[in-house]
């Protein structure tokens, strides 16, 4: 079939939108009619280059839409239903089997190598090769072919065009305080950034009953955002040393969590920790980036350090809990997104990377 898609062909370069055209389903694969489809961070680290996903390719793998067709094999879903597409993984791995996908032994060939697990493309234009299966997806399209291993379906009195974003950048920021660093009533967190993913931790850890939530980030309107969403207290490290005024503030914080994947960052979030406390990362940082820490400051405190991808979250749980969340009102993620039309794509790119959007969502046709 014909769709229309927006592809990257050049590092760095605005994303153009094109017609191509779209294999039809195999046995064991879904065909979406794409509604509306979350922007990430993610998404530009590979335009970018950073990481290992060849050109042209559609990204996109926040994405939400309507089943429009099943393979044989494929009995989650069936069409007509509504659907969030989240990450992928292989179902057999023993992270897989141990309910851990989001740390599956396939994850990088599943997610980022812009093919299926064969090395075909269900992509092209006019015989030219488009790279897809983007996180299993490529749903900066009208259309996306995606897995049972990476659908949610989702309650259908919800608006559909908001629930893309919980399949990566909410759903990373609240899994990581909820189920990895698992934030315990009453503790004290520090989360070193505050855009879309930094902001749904913000939000976790008032779930998660913490007495004490810092929010660090260098945009003031961020920071003012944080304490919308529940900081207690907001740090802007381009006017002060942040670990210093956590370390004033509190004696050191239980948790760290950086969303940004910058090394002097993460250096100042486990300078922050207590003994004992502990750190995740989860931001997405180009192949070969290195961090250095205090190895004396480290060890000897019994501070730990751990790698977080997609919040360690099982999708076909923590989605729908996340939407209940929000329908108690308990979860505001909908005040972060801002929509916009598909082919406004680029401005959409362009207002998050300078701080004017926290969240873009672009609506398809």
């Amino acid at each position: 079939m014909k769709i229309k898609a927006a592809v990257a062909r050049a590092n760095g370069a605005p994303l153009s939108i094109e017609n191509l055209d779209l294999e039809d389903p195999r046995d064991d694969e879904i065909l979406v009619r794409v509604v509306a489809t979350g922007i990430c961070h993610t998404d530009l680290v590979v335009r970018d280059g950073h990481l290992p996903t060849p050109q042209p390719v559609v990204l996109g793998h926040e994405g939400a839409g309507i089943v429009e067709r099943v393979g044989a094999h494929v009995t989650k879903v069936r069409p007509g239903d509504p659907v969030v597409m989240t990450y992928n993984s292989c179902g057999t791995c023993p992270s897989c089997r141990e309910h851990h996908a989001s740390s599956c032994h396939e994850f990088f060939p599943r997610n980022f190598f812009g093919t299926r697990p064969d090395g075909t493309s269900a992509l092209s234009r006019e015989g030219e090769r488009v790279h897809g299966n983007f996180f299993g997806q490529s749903s900066f399209a009208s259309h996306a072919l995606c897995h049972a291993r990476n659908v949610v379906k989702v309650p259908g009195d919800v608006p559909l065009e908001l629930l893309g974003p919980l399949a990566c950048g909410v759903q990373t920021g609240a899994g990581a305080i909820l189920n990895a660093l698992k934030v315990e009533a009453g503790r004290a967190v520090a989360i070193f950034g505050t855009g879309s993913v930094g902001l749904s931790a913000v939000m976790a850890a008032q779930l998660a009953g913490a007495a004490t939530i810092i929010a660090v980030d260098i945009r003031e309107s961020r920071l003012e955002a944080a304490l919308s969403f529940g900081a207690t207290h907001t740090i802007n490290p381009a006017s002060t040393d942040a670990a210093m005024e956590i370390l004033a503030l509190t004696g050191g914080v239980h948790y760290a969590l950086d969303t940004t994947g910058n090394a002097g960052v993460i250096r100042k979030a486990v300078e922050s920790l207590a003994p004992r406390g502990l750190c995740g990362l989860l931001g997405a940082s180009p192949l070969g980036s290195e961090i250095t820490l205090d190895e004396v400051h480290f060890m000897s405190g019994g501070r730990r350090l751990m790698g977080i991808v997609e919040g360690d979250t099982n999708p076909n749980v923590f989605i729908p809990m996340l939407i209940g969340l929000y329908r108690q009102g308990r979860f505001p993620f909908d005040r972060m997104v801002r929509f916009y039309p598909f082919d406004a794509i680029n401005q959409a790119i362009d207002d998050m990377e300078h701080g004017r959007t926290i969240k873009p969502v672009i609506r398809l046709p």
